[in-house]
């Protein structure tokens, strides 16, 4: 059976998930996070995929990214960096066969309603991990760039992020506030099924403006069995 299409389109952001094969370690020492992060930046460029929020877990890895050059550029950094990877892990661990448990995950998300609710929820990910008790406690994580302005060759602010100030500090001390409390459990749990089972993330209008730039029927947002007639 043909896999189905992958569902991206220039200038919409998406929050991307994908995970070691059987909930394998992907990352096992620091300096396989240090390069991975080079070629995501690596790729990314190379294909015009913007990075704005990103978190390395030990057997799984979340991105917030948006293409701009072409539909498919977030699959095409994806697979690049996959393969790249896989190698060098292989390589380098004594492994050999798949790392990751097969295509990535993607969301499409709604910049005006969700934007930063992803941006939170991955960057609180080793809190809800009980890692750490606070983002800024983890170092593999953008949550210092777009928290505390640390330099970044690899992140690139989404315009929504941007509005939250009239300067870096400002939006820095912005960004901040937002985790001075707790994503609520419903956003939790929409976002994880959304990503999970690559629904897009947002009102019907956007849904409609998605479907009709992409020629696409859209999955059913519904849990569960379709209801009879």
């Amino acid at each position: 059976m043909a896999r189905p299409r992958r569902l991206g389109l220039k200038g919409i952001s998406q929050h991307i998930i994908q995970r070691g094969n059987n909930r394998q370690l992907c990352f096992t020492r620091e300096f396989d996070r240090v390069a991975y992060i080079s070629w995501l930046k690596e790729y990314s460029t190379k294909y015009n995929v913007a990075i704005h929020a990103w978190v390395l877990m030990s057997n799984h890895v979340h991105l917030l990214c948006t293409p701009f050059a072409d539909n498919n550029g977030v699959s095409k950094m994806m697979q690049s960096l996959g393969r790249k990877y896989v190698r060098y892990f292989n390589d380098n661990h004594q492994q050999t066969g798949t790392l990751w448990e097969g295509r990535f995950k993607a969301s499409l998300v709604c910049s005006d309603s969700y934007m930063l609710s992803v941006y939170r929820y991955i960057e609180l990910n080793p809190v809800r991990a009980n890692m750490v008790s606070s983002p800024a406690q983890y170092k593999w994580s953008s949550y210092h760039f777009n928290a505390h302005g640390r330099h970044s060759e690899l992140c690139q602010p989404h315009d929504i992020y941007l509005n939250l100030g009239c300067d870096s500090t400002a939006r820095q001390r912005s960004y901040r506030k937002l985790f001075e409390s707790s994503l609520s459990d419903a956003m939790t749990m929409k976002i994880r099924s959304s990503v999970n089972r690559e629904l897009v993330m947002g009102d019907e209008k956007f849904k409609a403006h998605v479907q009709n730039l992409s020629g696409v029927k859209l999955k059913s947002t519904r849990i569960g069995r379709p209801p009879k007639n």
